[in-house]
Parts: C-alpha cells; structure tokens; sequence
C-alpha cells in the first residue's frame, strides 16, 4: 500500500468506527455528552488545557534548547496552542505538530534540526503515555489484556512512523554519502543532547509524566460530569486506555478509535458501554474547548503584513522594510 494511499486510509478508519457506533448506540449516547457541559465543567476544560500545554511546551522548549535552538516560553505555548487546535480538526492528528516544526525551524534559522526537536518532543511524550499504559493494562479485566496490548503496541506507530520518515528523508534524499553519514550523525546526536542528558532528560521526563496527569484529569472531569461515580483505581486505567487509542494514527483528531476503546473498556468494567462512549465524547469536546486559545494565536499570526516606506536620499530610492511588530522570522 503507498504512503499516499495509507493518509487517505487512516481518517476513514476513525470514521468507519464513528459510524458504527452511532449506528449500534442509541442517539442519548451522543447527546448526553453535549447535555452535560456546564460552566464549571467548560471552565476546567480550559484551566487543565492552560496547564497541560504550558507542560508539553515547556518540554518542547527543554528538546529545543538541548539541541541548540532558541525557542522562547511566548512563542512555544502560543505555536503548542495553534498545532493542538489543528490536531484536533484535522485529519490524522499530527499536521498541528508538521506546521509547528516548519514554523519553528525557520524561526531559528535551522529547518532540519527544528523538525528534529519536534520528533523527539512528540516520541517522548508517546513513549511515556504506551509505559503507562502498558503498566495499567494489567489492573483492566482480564478480556482486556489482549486489544490492550495490541492498542499500545499500534500507539508507538506515530513516533516510529515519523522518525522513519525523517531518517528515510536524511538517509536518501542527499547525493553523497559522506553528507548520508553527516546527516544521520546529526539526527543521533541531536537525540542525545535532547533527550538523554543530565540537563534535558529529567526535565522531559517529569513535564511528560505531569501533562500526562492533565490529560487524565480531564478524562475524569468528563467522566464526574457524565455521572460516572467509580472510584479513581478503576478510572484512571480506562482513562489511558482511551488516551492510548486516541494516539494511534487512525482517526480524525483522535476521533473514533478513542471512543471505540472507550466502550469497549467501560463495558467490561461494568460500568457500561454506553457510558464509555459518553465519557469519550465529552472528553472529545472538552479538549476542543481546552484548544480554542488557538484559534488566537492562528488568526494573530495571519495578520497582513504591515509595510514601512523608509525614504532614501532621492525619488524613487526608498526601500520597504516589515514593523517589527509583525515580522514572522526574528529573533524575540
């Protein structure tokens, strides 16, 4: 199958499975979800979004400085804001973070090692989320253990998909192979001063682990607002269990498989399956709501660029120069 032909497939997998559960579910299943948004549910939405990109853009901003890029705080929860947004309303749940790595890079100067640093930001997060998952997998019902192994091990495959691409990019699309060799020694050692230094791993490490706590917290908002009274031992695992599924690269915006996991997983529990794909779909909403700073920072970095004529010393021979308030490609 071509890699053209795989893009085209994924969204309509998370499609074909929202069908399916609409057609198998009852409509309440659907319309619960919106019925329970609240203000103080809405509010929190926002408040644990806040914290949660503010941790992804900070070990954003520890890979970046790692590996030589300046990327200062502003610009990095700003542009984490804009790629969380796109994720989530476009196909594939990725193209939020491809338009954050380009911007970056031309940003600092250094378009490869850019996209680089958004690989492996990405990867640590979804190393972290497939560790803990892997480990609660075993607190689920037994029934669970093996799509519960099969959804982590599929989890990986964005990462893994996107580093092959990158290294497939470093490995032929140069003449030589001395610049081969160069350029895949860059890539090595780019991982290493990002990820697995004194400076940059434990910083990574924790800012993973606690925006993780931020995605689950918002899984039991969504799932306190549904009603859902189980305690916390048997929430937090179908908590990650649907934060698992809605990281594997079929779906649109983690749509679909997320809420497929998510019935299946609350069924088993004996909480019903009804109720899983209520939790998941509020939990959907939410994050959308949690994403809409983005919607900000998109429209205030489409802004017309705005000229300045500078006179010269005759007719004719002034020259146009971009305010500093809109250039896109300096240095704050």
């Amino acid at each position: 199958m071509s890699e053209h032909l795989r893009r085209r497939t994924r969204p309509l997998i998370g499609a074909a499975l929202l069908a399916a559960l609409a057609w198998w579910y009852p409509v309440e299943a659907f319309t619960d979800a919106f019925v329970s948004l609240d203000g103080r549910t809405l509010f929190a939405a926002s408040a644990i979004g806040l914290v949660t990109t503010v941790l992804c853009a900070a070990r954003w901003i520890l890979v970046a400085r790692g590996v030589g890029l300046h990327l200062p705080w502003v610009r990095a929860v700003g542009d984490y804001y804009r790629a969380i947004l796109l994720n989530a309303v476009l196909p594939s749940g990725i193209l939020g973070d491809v338009h954050r790595a380009l911007g970056h890079g031309r940003y600092a100067g250094d378009l490869p090692r850019g996209v680089r640093a958004v690989v492996l930001e990405r990867a640590a997060g979804q190393v972290v989320l497939a560790a803990t998952g892997a480990i609660l997998l075993f607190t689920l019902p037994a029934a669970l253990l093996g799509p519960g192994l099969l959804t982590v091990a599929a989890s990986l495959a964005l990462p893994a998909l996107v580093a092959a691409a990158v290294g497939a990019g470093l490995l032929f699309t140069r003449r030589h192979h001395t610049r081969r060799r160069h350029a895949l020694a860059a890539a090595i050692a780019d991982a290493r001063a990002g990820l697995f230094t004194a400076t940059t791993g434990p910083g990574v490490l924790v800012s993973s682990v606690a925006a993780l706590a931020g995605h689950v917290t918002l899984f039991l908002v969504a799932a306190h607002a549904t009603g859902v009274t189980a305690p916390l031992s048997t929430l937090v695992p179908l908590a990650v269990s649907a934060l698992v599924a809605m990281s594997v690269p079929a779906g649109i915006g983690g749509w679909g498989p997320r809420e497929a996991v998510a019935a299946l997983t609350f069924g088993t529990a004996g909480l019903g399956s009804a109720t899983g794909l209520t939790v998941s779909v509020l939990y959907g909403l939410l994050a959308l709501v949690a994403a809409l700073p983005g919607v900000v920072v998109l429209l205030w970095r489409l802004r017309p660029v705005e000229h300045v004529q500078i006179p010269g010393e005759g007719l004719g021979q002034g020259r146009q120069q971009v305010t500093p308030l809109v250039r896109r490609g300096a240095r704050r």
